[in-house]
């Protein structure tokens, strides 16, 4: 059992939607905080048949049964007509309710209920390093960080089907998109563009479709929860600086079975941008869990390419990941640069380094160092 790091913080006597990709965790994580609740799974078409049909159903349980913990409905986007049902019951009885689903795009782009502002939001990623005793590095790189994935002796088959039933199958069907081909095709180019900047058109011209239809696919990846834009940085620009966006995977396992990527060890040729995208995850993951919820975004100049990887708040912390195991002055130059347009509190080149040290005023983290201090909370005060 995981010791997972959302603890639905502020929760108090308030509802809540909570969102996650599948096999993130939801209904284990839920079940274990809430025993003693009414859970309704909508997945099981009997439950969702029922409801379907009977939707004041839900009133006559809750009111029979009058809880003293929220009631569950896990999968709530497969029936968003009982969100209805569910704001008479918070209004009228004050009963609590978390909404649980893998989704919120149907709900949200099909214009329906949702409460009137009177549920908060909550997320499951991935599992992160903290959750996880004795963490193995390469582990999580080669197998992802889904739960299941992650214990697996040999995850490829898993993280396939993963991609097959989920990536392709369910959100093909939610999204309503005809043209499968064309969607099997994006997802194999946009894996191709996990962690760099998005150039729709070139995108476009690979697939076969049109820079409108690429730009409309990444949004159902966002939507869906699939991945997620990592903004440039363009606050107080001094110089010219690129303005796209990056786009990253909910899961480095996934973006490697769309690369289709050989195993990654230390030092090999995949190392380097696995590396960067788990310490994303990890980054963001963080900012949401701890409640803090800070700005990331990356920078880069557009005449000379000089980029930091991710940049925290308000410019407050601008870090570097390097899978080099010797950082030395040749690593420096992004942050460097950065450090003379922006001066951040704190400058950090996270790396396979084995000591913690400073070159100048670029602290070098060990990457366990840099998680340690992630999780403690000691990087964003």
């Amino acid at each position: 059992m995981y010791d997972r790091k959302q603890i639905f913080e502020d929760l108090g006597s308030e509802s809540a939607f909570f969102w996650g990709a599948r096999q993130t965790g939801k209904t284990t994580l839920l079940k274990m905080k809430f025993p003693n609740s009414i859970y309704i799974d909508l997945l099981l078409n009997t439950e969702f048949l029922r409801f379907n049909t009977t939707p004041d159903l839900l009133r006559q349980i809750v009111e029979a049964k009058q809880p003293q913990e929220p009631v569950i409905i896990d999968e709530i986007q497969r029936l968003p007509d009982l969100l209805n049902e569910i704001h008479w019951l918070i209004t009228n009885k004050g009963i609590r309710f978390i909404l649980s689903g893998s989704s919120p795009r149907k709900i949200v782009r099909g214009g329906n209920n949702l409460l009137g502002g009177r549920a908060l939001r909550y997320e499951l990623f991935p599992l992160v390093s903290a959750e996880i005793e004795n963490f193995n590095l390469l582990k999580a790189l080669n197998s992802g960080l889904l739960p299941r994935h992650y214990l697996a002796d040999n995850p490829k088959k898993l993280l396939e089907a993963y991609i097959g039933s989920y990536l392709k199958d369910e959100i093909m069907a939610e999204s309503k998109i005809r043209n499968i081909g064309a969607f099997s095709r994006f997802l194999e180019s946009a894996a191709f563009s996990n962690s760099e900047i998005l150039n729709y058109s070139n995108i476009a011209t690979d697939c076969g479709i049109s820079s409108v239809t690429v730009k409309e696919y990444f949004q159902i990846l966002e939507d869906t929860m699939i991945g997620r834009f990592l903004p440039a940085f363009t606050k107080r620009a001094k110089r010219r600086i690129i303005a796209a966006p990056k786009f990253y995977f909910f899961d480095v396992g996934i973006a490697n079975i769309l690369l289709k990527r050989s195993k990654i060890e230390h030092k090999s040729e995949n190392f380097g941008h696995a590396f960067e995208h788990f310490i994303y995850t990890e980054i963001y993951a963080h900012s949401q869990y701890s409640g803090l919820k800070y700005d990331i975004s990356y920078w880069r100049t557009a005449t000379t390419n000089i980029e930091v990887d991710f940049i925290l708040g308000e410019s407050e912390i601008a870090i570097e990941v390097k899978s080099s195991d010797s950082i030395s002055g040749r690593h420096l130059k992004g942050l460097s640069q950065f450090s003379e347009d922006y001066k951040p509190k704190r400058s950090i080149i996270v790396s396979m380094d084995d000591y913690y040290r400073k070159i100048d005023h670029i602290e070098i983290m060990p990457w366990k160092f840099f998680l340690e201090e992630l999780w403690s909370n000691k990087l964003m005060v």
